[in-house]
């Protein structure tokens, strides 16, 4: 097995001259942009990718699972790699699988060519997400400026998830829809080049093996869970074909559980588990999420199905949003020195609960103002206003060797949530409605009892919050007792 060198407890960083700050935020999120980018900018063109490459409907569907599955099977071992094997690297190693990825999934000339490449994209995604949030703590001190370093991470991510119908419906009707992959490469190229060139290396000190076994428990369980959840759209959640997958992913996860308690050099420290900061901001941000990652799926369908906006309407519709969202994160950080992380993350869902309940209100024939741009902008602000003391909250309670581990279980715990809340939102819709050829008026009732039931889960959340999140940062003493 391969060793991470170093015996030193202290993040190492390369002799080469630091670059300034903003320089290293700036790259971070980029490759984080790009990341969130691609898990929505596929949807506006599917239609025109299944035509193209004769997909079957449940082709059509692998376009976006096959990267989902990959991108949440592999992000705590893509993590921990940044933490033993140096999160520059790691950076590398991921932005260029997804920049390649992304332009053989753009040449694909057959369905199977391009489902490989977005498979191959979800583990770029893996290996690059949490070393962008690592790379950025591990440049900005702890403080003020660490929290508007993670504001502009989180707005800029969750700004990539918001663009993603913007951007997709943009290029879809002005090229073709294999832009909507082939746009990453140059993109990437760049970043990749900034990243060669300014990016220090900086990895946790101590002297580990990487935990094959604990990976591979992991990453199949994760996977196999996330497959399981991506069947209920189609299967249902009584089916065979959902439950076994879903037991099973549960029960490797358990498994790895077991083996992390008795390895020595463990994939992930159960110790951080029983870190207070750690374990409630990651619960936290699965619950939430789970109702949040959900806006922009039905806020696009309402639009589309029931409102008749073209893709290309829909995502500047949803701009405003877009905006709020990125002003929520930017805004959550001058809020923490006065009301703490705990009260801007339950102000933030309590304000996104608000949105929630207001959409539920949606009708037929709603007009722009009242039933998509007032209440998308206030789940968008509270969305950002949350996600920025959570992820502040799990990042400070880690010791610097284990980072990246907690940077990857954080995304783990945010892309799961979500993906588990928008199959579940997706039932819930289509038990109302009867499914997406009903006529808009059965739609509308369908997506706003998803809104409804949406808005209860976060008030819900708040409240988990309040009992369970720490009220302060953790202790330095604490940090370094969740490495042990």
């Amino acid at each position: 097995m391969l060793e991470a060198s170093g015996t030193s407890t202290a993040p190492r960083i390369s002799p080469r001259r630091t670059p300034p700050t903003w320089l290293v935020v700036a790259i971070a999120c980029a490759g984080q942009f790009l990341v969130v980018l691609d898990v929505s900018v596929v949807n506006v063109a599917l239609p025109s990718m299944r035509t193209d490459l004769a997909l079957s409907a449940q082709g059509l569907q692998w376009v976006v699972n096959a990267y989902a599955i990959a991108f949440a099977g592999f992000m705590l071992l893509g993590g921990r790699a940044g933490d033993l094997y140096g999160r520059k690297r790691m950076f590398l190693v991921g932005l260029g699988l997804f920049t390649l990825a992304s332009l053989g999934g753009g040449l694909a000339q057959d369905g199977w060519q391009l489902l490989l490449a977005r498979a191959v994209q979800g583990l770029g995604a893996a290996v690059l997400a949490p070393s962008t949030l690592t790379l950025l703590t591990a440049a900005v001190p702890e403080g003020a400026a660490r929290a508007r370093a993670i504001a502009t991470w989180t707005a800029v991510g969750a700004g990539g998830g918001a663009a993603g119908g913007l951007v997709g419906g943009a290029l879809v009707d002005g090229l073709s829809w294999r832009w909507v992959l082939l746009i990453n490469v140059p993109v990437g190229a760049v970043v990749l080049a900034g990243a060669l060139l300014w990016l220090t290396e900086s990895r946790g000190g101590l002297r580990r093996r990487l935990d094959l076994p604990g990976a591979l428990l992991v990453t199949t369980g994760l996977a196999t869970l996330a497959y399981g959840i991506s069947q209920t759209e189609s299967e249902g959640w009584a089916a065979t074909a959902t439950l076994v997958p879903l037991l099973a992913g549960l029960a490797l996860l358990g498994l790895f559980l077991l083996v992390e308690a008795r390895t020595a050099a463990p994939l992930m420290p159960l110790g951080l588990l029983r870190l207070r900061s750690v374990a409630s901001a990651n619960v936290a941000m699965l619950v939430s999420g789970s109702s949040m990652f959900s806006m922009w799926f039905f806020m696009t369908l309402y639009a589309q199905n029931v409102l008749g906006y073209s893709p290309l309407e829909a995502g500047l519709a949803l701009v405003p949003s877009s905006l709020a969202v990125v002003l929520g994160s930017k805004a959550a950080p001058r809020f923490l020195p006065v009301l703490g992380a705990r009260n801007v993350a339950v102000l933030g869902t309590l304000v996104a609960a608000v949105g929630f309940g207001w959409q539920s209100t949606m009708t037929a024939d709603g007009g722009y103002l009242t039933a998509i741009m007032i209440p998308g902008v206030l789940m968008m602000l509270g969305a950002g206003m949350a996600a920025t003391p959570l992820a502040s909250l799990a990042i400070s309670g880690a010791a610097p060797g284990d980072a990246g581990l907690v940077s990857g279980l954080i995304n783990t715990s945010r892309t799961m949530g979500g993906s588990l809340g928008l199959a579940v939102m997706s039932t819930i819709a289509a038990s109302r409605s009867g499914g997406e050829d009903a006529d808009p008026a059965a739609l509308t009732d369908g997506y706003a009892l998803v809104f409804r039931t949406a808005s209860a889960v976060l008030v819900v959340a708040a409240l988990l919050m309040w009992l369970w999140l720490p009220a302060k940062s953790p202790k330095p003493e604490q940090k370094a007792a969740s490495a042990d």
